[in-house]
């Protein structure tokens, strides 16, 4: 036999209790903990006097990335 409980006037066995409990819990762990998406971080905008120079600007901040990406 299984203990009864009455809830909203209606019984419900204390092993229905026990798995919705536990699926509230891990479910809303679950969701809580998934994260989110990912924003790609922006750049500031580059405010070059010519055209040479934000090319060399953009050349410069590719190059210390790759330098970066390799060296973790």
């Amino acid at each position: 036999m299984v203990q009864m409980y009455t809830v909203f006037g209606r019984q419900i066995g204390s092993h229905y209790l026990a798995m919705g409990v536990l699926g509230a819990m891990f479910g809303g762990t679950w969701l809580s903990l998934r994260g989110g998406n990912k924003k790609p971080a922006q750049t500031p905008p580059i405010n070059a006097s010519s055209s040479d120079e934000a090319d060399f600007i953009q050349n410069f901040l590719k190059q210390a990335d790759e330098e970066q990406k390799g060296k973790n």
